[in-house]
């Protein structure tokens, strides 16, 4: 894999790392004060708008509003247009989700990260994250529609054979190497540990593979292709790239809502 491809994965969507950390502490499996770092790495993370607080809290502190939830109430919603699917209907919380691709869906709270970019007095740029928390309805549609962990793992492997085969046919290598060296290294088995403790190796091997084949599918979508390609060229990986970016959110989906071991 290319160093671009390379650094493109070394982050997975915020909200999957939530999810999983905050449902493993809600099921017993990980102490309180272990959280907040799992989620943020090492970034800044800061939460708006929590349930009785005047300000913006630090992360390791707004997470006790979820300190009475079961983990099984805590899951991860990633939407796209003309799919929200696991969203509680429209309203402020749904827009805000669509827009960002991504949510924590709770009973009785949401939540969604944004991505600051500051500038620092000498011209020094960086980011920090704000987690901007939502008031939602008691009961929230639950995971029915969601395909559980062995049906997403077949679904994921499936796509992930036939966009590459597509992308060999368009000859995506002559110009875009990373990402057919990516795409080609995936389908090895991914035997990753980024989950925390209660997730199965399903589980475990679904998310690993899922959140890296994320980061390439962003890197696919966000840089423009080189002159080699025309239009119509960029139309047809565009379409046989679109299958694989759907089960890969179902595949992440799937892992972070997985049934946890206590």
């Amino acid at each position: 894999m290319s160093p671009a491809a390379g650094a493109a994965t070394l982050a997975t969507r915020r909200s999957s790392r939530f999810v999983a950390w905050v449902r493993a502490w809600r099921a017993g499996l990980v102490p309180y004060d272990e959280i907040a770092d799992e989620i943020a790495g090492d970034e800044e993370h800061m939460v708006a708008d929590a349930p009785g607080a005047w300000t913006d809290l630090p992360l390791r502190a707004a997470l006790s509003c979820f300190a009475k939830l079961a983990a099984d109430e805590i899951r991860l919603v990633l939407p796209a247009p003309g799919d929200p699917r696991g969203l509680p209907g429209p309203g402020e919380f749904t827009g805000a989700a669509l827009l960002a691709g991504e949510a924590v869906v709770a009973r009785g709270l949401g939540a969604i990260p944004e991505v600051r970019t500051h500038t620092s007095g000498s011209g020094m740029t960086f980011e920090t994250v704000l987690w901007r928390i939502y008031p939602l309805p008691q009961e929230l549609p639950t995971g029915h529609g969601e395909p559980g962990a062995a049906e997403a793992e077949a679904e994921l492997s499936t796509a992930l054979a036939e966009a590459t085969a597509a992308l060999t046919r368009l000859d995506v290598a002559h110009w875009r190497p990373e990402l057919a060296g990516a795409l080609a290294a995936l389908r090895r088995p991914d035997a990753g540990m980024d989950l925390p403790p209660g997730f199965d190796p399903r589980a475990r091997r679904l998310f690993a593979r899922a959140s890296v084949l994320d980061q390439v599918l962003a890197l696919a979508e966000h840089v423009a292709p080189g002159g080699a390609v025309n239009g119509h060229e960029a139309q047809q990986r565009d379409a046989a790239l679109r299958p694989l970016t759907v089960a890969c959110r179902r595949a992440l989906v799937a892992s972070c809502n997985a049934p946890l071991r206590f």
